[in-house]
């Protein structure tokens, strides 16, 4: 699976993320690797958590579009 991370950078310093496709998946982090990091860790909750609720669309498709 694919997801689009968005990558800001923090006004205190490091970077914060967040995942449009997962509301409210957000992760911070001092570098940019970091911050990469800890967004997969969060989506890999954000995801795990949404099957156990049973919350997930089943009929809900990814996909990318380029511009």
């Amino acid at each position: 699976m694919k997801l689009r991370v968005v990558v800001h950078a923090a006004e205190e310093g490091g970077f914060w993320a967040e995942i449009p496709a997962l509301p409210g998946c957000v992760s911070e982090g001092e570098t940019f690797n970091e911050t990469l990091t800890n967004i997969r860790e969060a989506a890999e909750g954000w995801l795990e958590v949404g099957d156990a609720r049973g919350q997930q669309d089943a009929g809900a498709q990814l996909a990318e579009i380029e511009l």
